[in-house]
Parts: structure tokens; sequence; C-alpha cells
């Protein structure tokens, strides 16, 4: 059955004259649209101080970082060399080849520029991030599965697949797994968790984004093919996507540590107080809501006090 839905399905949702779009770009579009709007009913649900310009702009951040970090990615963790005597070629976008790995980079970078510049906290933009993210990740293994690409070892259970590229055999359809597991479990829990209110600390969601990604992943990789130009890498079975995983797992672990013992409440906008400013900021106000540390309220006011006696 699923063998059959398989080859009814066309990797071209449409096509336009000489241009065609395919699944897979519109994988992207829709994870950045949804994931958008999912960031505005946090917004709201956690009654942060932000605008939708403000998620738009940082949306946009993040896509120019994910696809680039992605493709870069692919070529400094898959390349094994190739791109570096064909260099044009990193461009080369239409040809496939994205690492998750790199486009989580790459996304955390993009952000955080667009956070900076708006004065907005990266922590909790990263938080709400890491919920929505799970749609974007299930979105784009099922639009693997439309391209026959990514697919795993060869099976006889009754859910295997004939991929054209994997020759006459059936196959698990890893990219299935990777949806359900990454994306809709994923998404599940976390948008779970970010229902109580107040919302839980910062670097909370984004632990347990981590732990669950790297885990996930780590075991779908035992059924799944890895990439022909790098094979295996250890031992027969362990492969570059299990190596880039299980620091993220660390990672996650010390986010939520860290998440526990700092208790530091989810903020929008960071309100600072400028060198030179006319603009009267109530700073205990921000205290009290974390965005402003409580050591540089009290240096703020003792400047007040000397500029009044002075």
């Amino acid at each position: 059955m699923l063998n059959d839905l398989y080859h009814s399905l066309d990797p071209v949702a449409f096509s336009v004259g000489p241009l065609s779009v395919r699944w897979y770009g519109l994988a992207y579009l829709a994870a950045f649209v949804i994931g958008g709007i999912l960031v505005w009913r946090l917004v709201k649900r956690w009654k942060l101080d932000m605008t939708p310009d403000d998620i738009m702009s940082v949306v946009i951040g993040i896509a120019f970082g994910a696809i680039f970090g992605g493709r870069l990615g692919y070529v400094l963790f898959y390349g094994t060399g190739y791109y570096w005597s064909h260099p044009l070629e990193i461009l080369a976008f239409s040809e496939g080849g994205m690492s998750f790995h790199g486009g989580l980079i790459g996304a955390i970078v993009g952000g955080s520029i667009a956070c900076k510049m708006l004065r907005l906290s990266i922590l909790t933009f990263l938080d709400m991030g890491c919920i929505v993210t799970p749609v974007g990740l299930g979105l784009g293994r099922l639009a693997n599965f439309v391209n026959g690409e990514l697919w795993g070892k060869p099976t006889d259970l009754p859910w295997g697949v004939v991929f054209e590229s994997g020759g006459p055999v059936a196959r698990h359809p890893s990219q299935l797994y990777e949806a359900l597991l990454e994306g809709l479990v994923m998404f599940v829990v976390l948008w779970l968790l970010s229902r109580k209110r107040p919302p839980r600390p910062q670097g909370t969601f984004t632990g347990w984004f981590l732990i669950m990604y790297g885990c996930f992943r780590i075991l779908i990789e035992f059924v799944r093919v890895p990439d022909v130009q790098l094979g295996y890498l250890i031992d027969g079975f362990i492969t570059m996507g299990q190596i880039l995983s299980v620091p993220l797992v660390f990672v996650g672990i010390g986010f939520l540590v860290w998440a526990h013992k700092t208790q530091r409440p989810q903020v929008g906008r960071l309100y600072v107080t400028a060198t030179g400013s006319d603009v009267p900021v109530d700073t205990d106000d921000l205290v009290e809501k974390g965005a402003v540390p409580r050591d540089e309220r009290l240096e703020d006011s003792e400047k007040d006090d000397a500029d009044r006696r002075s």
C-alpha cells in the first residue's frame, strides 16, 4: 500500500511554462510560514513584547541562515573534498545536498543577528524556534520521501518501499520514520510543554529539542543507508549523522541543567538604558521581568543619582 502511494507521487508539484515547482521547495516555504504563525501564537500566549514585524524579520534571518548553513554544512560534513575542487557547485542548491546540523547552526546565527538588531531576547526566540522547528523537519522528510531520497536499508516488512534509486528491493521508508519522530512526536511534546503559564524558563525547550532530535536521529540512522560518498565511518554501522547528533544530546542536557538552575523567565524585547539616552526606563519593572540584570539596574540608578547631584 505504501509502495503504491510512493509510485503515484510526482516530485514536481506543478509547472508554469519552463518553471517547475517541486514539493521540496514548497515544504521549505510552508515550514517558515507555519513556523512564523506558530511563533506569533506563542508570543500572545506567553504575553511577550514582540510585534508581527519583529517575528517576520527574525524568521527571514533564520530562513537565510538555515539555507546557507545547511548547504555549507553538507559541503563540510558530507562533501569529502569534492566541493573544494568544484567550488562553484557549492551554490548549486537545485542539485540537493543539505545538512540539518549545518542548517541548525546557520539558523541560530541568522536568528541571533536579527534578534540583536531588534533588541529581542535571543534565548527566548531560540526556545520558540525549537518548539516550531519540528514542523519544518516533518515537512522536509515528507518531501524527501516524495523525491525518493534518503531511503533506508532493505526490509521484508509490509510497508517496505521500492525506490527507483535504491534498486529493485523494498526498503525502509526511513524518511517517514523521521517525519513521525522528528516531526510529529517532537512537535506534540514541545507544544504541550509550551502551554504552561507562566512559561517554563529560558533554555528548557532548546534542551528538550536537542535531546529528542539527537536521540531520534541516532536511532533512525541504524535503518537508514548513509550517504554513498561517506558510507559507514566506524565498525561498519556508525554514520556521520550519528556522530554529529551525539553532541546535541549532551548540549541539550546542559541547557536543561542551566535552565533549572537559573530559572530565567521568558522575555520579549530587551530594554537597556543607553548612555546619554533621554528616554526614561522603568528598570525596576524590567528586573522583575528578567529583562535587565539586577546589578545593571543598580549601576544605572547610581549613575542617575550622581548626575542629579552634579
